[in-house]
């Protein structure tokens, strides 16, 4: 793997980790359901020290993953409608009902 890559994994990873313990520890159930993940877990990321973080942070794995893997949310939300203000608002709110009802489908 190339260092620049394996860089711009680590400080991808540091920032997931330091967003993810923020989200935790500002209200645990929220953040499980983002996050999509166990409470179990969650208390671990809670607790990790900034050293802990920093060498989990160093892997080749990225810890985090696009939540929206469907082309359809995707041309959704990167389409570009006739500039009509409403036109744009009901396909972002067509997007964010169909991430809704994909969360609550994963929880």
């Amino acid at each position: 793997m190339k260092a620049h890559i394996k860089a711009e994994i680590r400080e991808a990873n540091m920032a997931y980790l330091n967003m993810a313990q923020s989200l935790i520890r500002q209200d645990l159930k929220s953040a499980v359901k983002i996050l999509g993940m166990s409470e179990d877990a969650a208390q671990i990321i809670k607790t990790l020290s900034e050293s802990q973080k920093a060498s989990i942070a160093d892997s080749d794995i990225l810890l985090c993953r696009f939540g929206v893997s469907d082309d359809v949310v995707w041309n959704l939300l990167t389409s570009h409608p006739a500039p009509k203000p409403e036109a744009e608002s009901a396909t972002r709110l067509l997007a964010d009902i169909l991430l809704a009802g994909r969360l609550a489908m994963a929880a």
